[in-house]
């Protein structure tokens, strides 16, 4: 399997400097931004009047409770993507970061469970790899999105970690390159898309776009408000081009993140995760809340929904994510392809040689 592969560190820094080259884009297929800024300005309202938070622009389906509700891990009905998926009333405020939806175990069980999907998770990645090797086939795209310290790092090295990279497509976005500048904000992300057959994972993303971006005015607003629309234009042609999106957004408390700032501030093994400037980001949090509120308001959306994953209690996040995976691959129905040759023609010249 051909591996691209664009390599970071763990946790990568916030990434202050992301995205602040690239234009708003001139996408042709781009649907009018409707909330423009008054969702922006209702998004500045965070944890007191998150609800409010761009109703305008609202792309999710009516919040509903899906087929398994109130069923848990191991049922035969429940999802963990039915469960954590953002509806049309998601407050990220009023999201418990240290809560464990529909797991009913702990730390130790929850280990076991991620060990048993690892094979599963092994067979289908071949499956989706021998469907793309003529070209046409499927491919999946995980997007992790999340705070310093949230546990992108965890996911990459224990659900992605447990895949055959040979047949993923792993990219770490960090501030665009004077190259990247010249472009469209998108563009970078256009390349790095998976291929049919592959799994394409975004350690950060596009989202930055209007996350970084937004906190610290990198563009004026009349850009960076433009760019949901513009995101959600871009991912429905990569869904039209059989790309299925799993969008993730790991949920962590401040609190959380302070405990997880001094262990490596304590461990000289943690050192080289550390970024003074991690510091400065976190007297920005409610901002990114309110950044991230406008995200899951105006980019979760019907064919590439976004799933809030609550990060403070790093097993439940890996399996989570591991199961989310899982769910989407196994809803592609994938089955070994026919051969191209005749099989009994075949064996009888291996036989005879």
């Amino acid at each position: 399997m051909g591996k691209t592969k664009t390599s970071s560190k763990d946790e990568p820094d916030q990434g202050r400097k992301a995205a602040k080259g690239g234009k708003a884009g001139q996408d042709p297929t781009r649907d009018k931004d409707v909330a423009g800024s008054k969702a922006d300005k209702a998004a500045k309202k965070g944890a007191k009047g998150a609800k409010k938070v761009g109703r305008a622009d609202r792309t999710v389906a009516p919040a509903q409770e899906h087929e398994g509700a109130g069923a848990q891990f191991g049922d035969e009905d429940f999802t963990f993507s039915a469960e954590l998926q953002v509806g049309r009333d998601t407050v990220l405020t009023q999201i418990d970061p240290r809560s464990t939806p529909g797991y009913p175990g702990g730390k130790k069980s929850a280990v076991l469970d991620l060990a048993a999907g690892q094979a599963e998770l092994s067979d289908l990645q071949e499956r989706l790899f021998a469907n793309g090797k003529d070209g046409r086939g499927p491919s999946i795209l995980l997007i992790v999105q999340g705070m310093d310290t949230s546990g992108k790092g965890g996911i990459m090295r224990h659900v992605v970690g447990s895949t055959d990279p040979g047949g993923v497509k792993y990219t770490a976005f960090k501030a665009p390159s004077a190259e990247e500048r010249q472009h469209d904000f998108l563009w970078r992300i256009e390349r790095a898309l998976p291929e049919p057959g592959q799994i394409g994972v975004f350690d950060r993303s596009h989202y930055e776009d209007v996350l970084v971006v937004r906190v610290h005015d990198l563009v004026p607003q009349e850009e960076w408000s433009k760019r949901y629309s513009l995101i959600n234009a871009f991912e429905r042609k990569a869904v039209a081009r059989g790309i299925t999106i799993v969008k993730v957004m790991l949920h962590i408390s401040a609190d959380e993140q302070r405990e997880r700032l001094g262990e490596r501030l304590d461990r000289p093994d943690k050192h080289y995760k550390y970024n003074p400037g991690d510091i400065d980001e976190r007297a920005r949090w409610d901002d990114y809340m309110q950044a991230y509120q406008a995200v899951l308001d105006r980019t979760s959306t019907k064919g590439a929904p976004w799933h809030v994953v609550p990060a403070d209690r790093k097993w439940y996040a890996r399996l989570a994510v591991q199961q989310i995976l899982l769910e989407h691959l196994r809803g592609l129905d994938l089955q070994w392809p026919e051969a191209t040759f005749d099989v009994a023609v075949e064996k009888q010249r291996l036989a005879e040689s």
